[in-house]
């Protein structure tokens, strides 16, 4: 008895071990991309919208399954309402007046979907593209960076009260609603002055605001832009953007967690797209310095780039890489997949490469696969002293050449892809399961 008790101890042991070592990337016992993702939206049709959605929507106002709605124009949540959305609602951008949906600060969106029956915001044309329709911006009280304790967003909107596209302030817990099981597709309109829409803007948003299970596919802008705020987002994707998947800026204070960004260098847009960008401002002259630059907490991060072949695409210039970092902010990213890149990382060039700096952008028990090169700083092909850094035992960084294939458990399938990753063949979870 006392043999099999050891036994027993002891095959615990090494299970738990060997799932301990297979904890980066995307994790989950089972394959939480199943049942509410769609890789090929372009091939779903939605049926003509019952109902039009226009100007300020400024009583609490329920969306129903039954309908399909239009975003015609600028549509605004104003006046402390609650925009709530049944689960499997479809919400249609319209093409022609650039539709698009703000939630104004002291609203709420409460867009709670399920595994089976996700809410949709897409393109209302019968052949959708990338950049139909405007996106979503969700607008809270939490701090910013700027001078002062608030800004607005701008992108050409036009609201009845500037108040409706303000953000920012005091509250690092301010709760502006829920997205759960949401699918955005085919956002990111180009304007002529402001640029792309973003496909899910957070600006100023706190803690108490729920984001998870949020799939941004076929985007012409950013698919997540956090402009400062304090948000904690898990279970995300970004398919297919053109521009960044991820970018934070303006004193953003942000934990991301278990969330995936695909990237086509077939499909990848202007030379400064990357799967995360990270900074503190655009423009030095309107930030105070006395508050907090942008800092982010990233774990369990899958990014890959897809290609059909990886070293010519490299060749003639089509792969960027994943993470870019720029001066006065932070990154503290681990257990996390950078897959197929070139490089992995770079850090601006106006970053120097000191104690300082190296201790506010950390990379542990990462996994670096067919990258050409690993990080890097800007425009300088001499990174050997960030990979003697790095590449020091106690970050426990593992560096590796294997195929997707190989790499993870399938990245073919057009329906059900699975991006967990699989080191011998052994599924990446922080879950331990044993049979009776």
């Amino acid at each position: 008895m006392k043999n099999l008790t050891q036994l027993s101890f002891l095959l615990l042991f090494a299970v738990m071990s060997v799932a301990a070592q297979q904890e980066k990337g995307i994790i989950g016992s089972n394959n939480w991309l199943r049942n509410w993702t769609e890789f090929s939206p372009n091939k779903t049709q939605y049926g003509e919208p019952t109902q039009i959605l226009t100007g300020n929507i400024s009583k609490d106002t329920k969306l129903n399954k039954k309908d399909v709605y239009l975003l015609l124009g600028n549509v605004f949540v104003t006046d402390s309402t609650t925009l709530s959305i049944e689960p499997g609602t479809v919400i249609l951008g319209d093409f022609k007046t650039n539709g698009s949906l703000t939630v104004s600060k002291g609203c709420k969106i409460v867009a709670e979907g399920t595994e089976t029956d996700p809410i949709i915001f897409t393109s209302n044309r019968s052949v959708k593209k990338e950049g139909d329709w405007g996106g979503l911006f969700v607008l809270g009280d939490a701090p910013i960076n700027k001078y002062g304790n608030g800004s607005s967003v701008n992108f050409g909107l036009r609201p009845s009260n500037p108040e409706n596209i303000s953000y920012g302030g005091q509250n690092t817990k301010d709760n502006s609603g829920i997205l759960k099981y949401v699918r955005i597709e085919f956002a990111g309109k180009r304007t002529k002055e402001f640029g792309y829409y973003n496909a899910l803007t957070f600006a100023g948003v706190g803690s108490e605001t729920q984001i998870e299970n949020v799939m941004v596919s076929y985007c012409r802008g950013n698919s997540f832009n956090i402009i400062g705020g304090n948000t904690n987002m898990s279970k995300l994707v970004s398919f297919r953007s053109s521009t960044n998947d991820y970018k934070f800026n303006y004193g953003a204070q942000s934990n991301i967690s278990n969330s995936l960004a695909i990237r086509s260098p077939y499909i990848s847009g202007t030379e400064t797209s990357r799967c995360i960008y990270i900074a503190s401002y655009d423009n030095k002259e309107e930030v105070d310095f006395a508050k907090k630059g942008t800092a982010i907490v990233a774990r369990n991060l899958t990014l890959v780039n897809v290609s059909d072949n990886l070293a010519s695409d490299i060749s003639v210039g089509l792969v960027k890489a994943a993470v870019f970092i720029d001066n006065d902010a932070s990154l503290d990213m681990g257990k996390s997949v950078i897959s197929g890149f070139n490089p992995a990382v770079i850090f601006s060039k106006t970053i120097a490469v000191n104690s300082e700096n190296l201790d506010r952008l950390k990379f542990t028990e990462m996994y670096f696969n067919n990258c050409k090169g690993n990080i890097f700083i800007e425009n300088n092909s001499n990174n050997e002293d960030l990979e003697n850094w790095y590449g020091n035992r106690a970050f426990s960084n593992v560096y590796s050449k294997g195929d997707d294939s190989e790499t993870f458990i399938d990245l073919k399938s057009t329906t059900r892809p699975d991006y967990r990753l699989r080191i011998n063949k052994i599924i990446a979870s922080n879950e331990v399961e044993l049979d009776d």
